[in-house]
């Protein structure tokens, strides 16, 4: 069969559809934001597909796999085994790096351990391996009379019991072992926990360092050395534990390493760990950035953050005698002192008396004492507070950084002192994905080790070139993934997949264009064609013109969006879909329709946000000036930096300035003007609530209205209704039976949980006697149930709902219902709900609105939806600035920044600024590049 066969697809808003899609082929699905897209890739294809394989397992497994319900369609033929790539952000987990995800570095843990030079951390000299000899001659070296004990290291870090073990050294006439630090008798009955890693050293000698005692000595480090694999542990009665080794030890340091193995590669492992952070590489500590967030300013204009606002006059006092016994100006700027007073000023002055004092009465007294120093005195506070709300207070000044013993590597010293060709294992995950493959590229090795590492090595630069043509190549292999966005690991999922070699798969993604520039289209792509080429079929919801004309097979689903919507409007080719007038997809594709360029661009000049030296992750110390009452767009390839200059830097240095935030921000060296802006707002794709109960009139305060309207009514002031009477998160009027849910969950165990409509309500989520009241023959669920389009002409006379429910109609969302679940809502309906809110704010000016790609999910014509919104806000009297790579949306800014020229250690500057019409003349931009094309073309 070389078609997948759906009959009567009905998921959501699907209209009963049926199509084939060709197996084995490149296929796009794609329409208007709200058509039915994921409804029929995801909810369907993928969930039928994925169900069918969880029915194949047996019961006992299938109740340890999430379950899915069976879609709402008649059938399907022809699917494959499916596996989804979606959006979703990649694991918070802070040990979960990109090279972990991939998988390569547990390919250079393989690889450190097989060829790997270990050095001294101390000296730094190749560590060499020692015979019984050097063995004999460092132990006789102790002090005379020193009693010491001669262990073998049997076992280190491996779960079990060890009975059988244990009791044939007791048959050899072994008499003790030390059992996780602890010397037991053999004779005695040991048990140990099986599931616990434990450590079993045999007990070979108990001696005395005298005359001789050389032979006997020998015979046992012999023994030792024997049972252990070549290890020899020497344990001081008083004093230093040794571990020797007839393989790796300092001839100088006398510090002895155990065989290189994977494991002591892994900051997951407690034998590779940083002891210290656990293998973290950060830890939480006071900030010196945080506590000093402007150094611009002095200390009379409050630069110590934490001492800012206080008006006692003991605080003056100290501060005064301070500048008095240093001799420095209370009014210098904090970066113009010298660094001797800001080290004492944060850090304290150690055991120097400074000659304080205090007035009381008349009489003024003095004290000599140490000052502790502000980052001193909140560490002290932080352990002798119990109080959550001092804490929480000292919680603005405390941030990860990097450990002081590794300094971010997370792995032991020992471990960070084997090298490969010059280089340790974090200074390989610290290249770029791009520097490392050229560094595996032109390994030079032997003989013997290119035998011993031929595979390891293959598979890494396989990986690495996978994530290479992903367009990842900016990336570094130490990034943890917890700051990646929702397109880059969706794209490393897919390098991971194509490294699979799977075939006849089929693949669904959810558009993987995200955040990726137009220069790496081509190779994600590629990419994708190869995964077809490779015999599996390739499922995309995408709105990319480029990946749309790219592609085998498109499906346009349409016309409208939610009821609107569901129904097949085209199916074909690239070459086809050109030549329709009926799909909307296909007359913007073709140029028939276009969002035009604006005919007249706002003036920039006057105010100005500026902030000075931005250092912030790959930022190269640059000067960030984005101009007031304009539209700003901010662009640049991927991993440039621009989400750390916008998203890091500027919206949390507004945000602590103007709206008390409280948590860490970018690196910057002085924030000179922020341009009288008077409130900062993010507006991102996060969900509105996390809850089914959450929708989008309760998010909107559209519902408040609702409830008062229906509390006013005759009926209810005559049974003394209060608006908590029509809301279904309380008791009083919702459905006791399903607690306002209107459904209600049965387990089913090894089967999917069922959802059943309440039998009580029938699903309203409301009681009977709630239901009773009425407002043009409608009760309160039957308006939840509208559509915003439907509600707006019902409410058609009541000003204060209507111009709320216009808000949400104007930014294209008149088909979602008013009491829709908030968790049903995409990313891009999230967003739009929020500028709905925005926009029917009454004070609303001087605001500085910052989101990051709003285009995601988008169609063509729904991003001339959200540029008319957009423009509404910055024509209020309003800044505006978008981190953003569609073009249709930068070429109607008022002025762009354009960051590069590379992404990763090759970004971080301003490669052009200025209006579109001078970013797309640049020649270094490339953006500027893609500009030119579009506005000549």
């Amino acid at each position: 069969m070389d078609e997948i066969r759906i009959r009567g697809a009905s998921q959501h808003n699907l209209k009963n559809i049926s199509l084939n899609i060709p197996r084995d082929k490149f296929v796009i699905i794609t329409g208007v934001s709200g058509s039915g897209k994921s409804s029929l890739a995801f909810d369907t294809i993928y969930a039928e597909g994925q169900r069918r394989y969880v029915e194949s397992l047996s019961t006992y497994a299938r109740q340890f796999i999430g379950q899915m319900d069976k879609p709402n369609v008649e059938s399907i033929e022809g699917l494959s085994p499916a596996i989804a790539i979606e959006q979703r952000t990649a694991s918070h987990n802070p040990r979960s790096t990109v090279g972990t995800v991939t998988e390569i570095y547990d390919y250079f843990r393989l690889l450190f351990a097989a060829i790997g030079v270990c050095h001294c951390y101390r000296c730094g000299r190749v560590i060499q391996s020692q015979t019984i000899d050097s063995i004999l001659e460092r132990i006789l070296s102790l002090p005379d009379n020193t009693s010491f004990s001669v262990l073998a290291p049997l076992v280190r870090g491996k779960k079990g019991e060890f009975q059988k073990e244990l009791k044939k050294l007791q048959k050899e006439g072994f008499a003790r072992v030390r059992i996780d630090g602890k010397i037991r008798d053999l004779a005695e009955d040991i048990i140990l926990e099986k599931n616990k890693r434990h450590d079993i050293d045999l007990v070979v000698d108990r001696l005395v360092l005298k005359e001789g005692v050389r032979k006997r000595l020998r015979d046992s480090l012999e023994i030792a050395a024997g049972r252990a694999e070549g290890l020899v542990r020497i344990v001081p009665v008083n004093g230093e534990e040794m571990l020797f080794s007839e393989k790796y030890a300092c001839p100088d340091c006398g510090i002895s390493l155990p065989v290189l193995t994977p494991r002591m590669f892994s900051f997951n492992n407690p034998y590779g760990a940083c002891p210290d952070c656990n293998g973290l590489g950060s830890s939480m500590r006071f900030m010196e950035y945080l506590v000093v967030p402007d150094a611009g300013l002095s200390l009379r204009e409050g630069a110590i953050a934490p001492w800012a606002g206080r008006s006692s006059l003991y605080y003056y006092n100290v501060l005064d005698a301070l500048s008095t016994h240093y001799g420095f100006d209370l009014n210098t700027p904090f970066n113009k002192l010298p660094g001797k007073i800001q080290k004492v000023l944060l850090y304290g002055s150690g055991d120097e008396d400074i000659k304080f004092y205090h007035d009381r009465g008349n009489k003024r007294y003095f004290a000599n004492r140490p000052f502790e120093g502000a980052i001193k005195q909140l560490d002290r506070r932080w352990k002798e507070t119990a109080s959550t709300g001092v804490r929480n207070d000292l919680m603005r000044y405390i941030d990860l950084s990097a450990c002081d013993t590794c300094h971010g590597a997370r792995l032991k010293k020992e471990t960070l002192a084997v090298t490969v060709m010059g280089k340790n294992i974090y200074e390989l995950c610290l290249m770029s994905i791009r520097d490392c493959y050229h560094f595996f590229e032109e390994l030079q090795l032997s003989p013997q080790e290119k035998n011993i590492t031929e595979r390891i090595i293959r598979e890494i630069k396989n990986r690495l070139q996978f994530l290479l043509n992903v367009g990842m190549d900016y990336l570094t292999l130490a990034r943890s993934t917890s700051t990646l966005s929702g397109g880059e690991s969706q794209r490393i999922r897919l390098a991971t997949q194509i490294g699979s070699g799977l075939m006849g798969v089929l693949y669904v993604l959810d558009e993987p264009t995200v955040g990726l520039h137009q220069k790496d289209n081509m190779r994600l792509i590629d990419t994708l064609k190869k995964l077809r080429d490779m015999g599996n079929t390739v499922l995309v919801v995408e709105h990319d013109a480029d990946m749309m004309l790219a592609c085998d097979h498109i499906v346009d689903i349409g016309p409208g969006a939610g009821t609107q919507g569901g129904e097949i409007i085209f199916q074909g080719t690239p070459a086809e879909i050109l030549q329709s007038d009926v799909s909307l997809t296909g007359r913007y594709l073709s140029g028939k329709e276009s969002i035009a360029m604006p005919s007249k661009r706002r003036s920039v000049g006057g105010r100005y946000i500026i902030l000075e030296g931005a250092s912030e992750n790959n930022l190269k110390n640059i000067d960030i000036k984005i101009p007031v009452g304009v539209f700003t767009a901010v662009t640049g390839v991927s991993g440039s930096g621009k989400s750390t200059m916008i998203i890091e830097t500027l919206y949390k240095v507004m945000a602590r300035r103007l709206n008390q935030h409280t948590g860490s921000m970018g690196k910057i060296k002085k924030v000179v003007d922020l341009g009288d802006i008077e409130r900062v707002i993010m507006i991102n794709q996060h969900p509105i609530g996390r809850t089914p109960r959450s929708n989008p009139v309760t998010y909107t305060g559209i519902f408040s209205f609702i409830r008062d309207l229906f509390t006013n009514l005759p009926e209810s002031r005559m049974r003394g209704y209060k608006p908590g009477r029509f809301s279904f998160n309380v008791k009083g009027g919702r459905c006791e039976a399903c607690e306002g849910n209107g459904l209600i969950k049965i387990e089913m165990h090894f089967l999917p949980d069922i959802y059943v409509t309440c039998d009580v309500c029938h699903g309203k989520r409301f009681n009977a006697d709630t239901l009773d009241i009425r407002y043009k023959d409608k009760n309160i669920a039957d308006v939840l149930d509208m559509t915003v389009n439907q509600a707006l002409i019902f409410f058609s006379n009541i000003p204060s709902i209507k111009s709320h429910l216009q808000m949400l109609s104007d930014v294209g969302l008149g088909y979602i219902h008013l009491g829709q679940s908030a968790t049903t809502l995409s990313g891009g309906e999230a967003q739009r709900i929020k500028l709905a809110r925005e926009l029917g704010k009454k004070t609303n000016s001087n605001t500085l609105y910052i989101l990051d790609e709003p285009t995601i999910g988008l169609h063509f014509a729904d991003i001339q939806k959200l540029l008319d919104v957009l423009m509404r806000l910055v024509d209020m009297g309003n800044t505006m600035v978008v981190i953003e790579h569609n073009l249709d949306i930068i070429k109607c800014a008022d002025y762009v920044i354009d960051l590069g020229p590379e992404g990763g250690s090759g970004g971080g500057r301003i490669v052009a600024s200025g209006t579109v019409e001078k970013v797309a003349g640049e020649e270094k931009s490339s953006t500027g590049q893609f500009l030119r094309k579009m506005i000549s073309g």
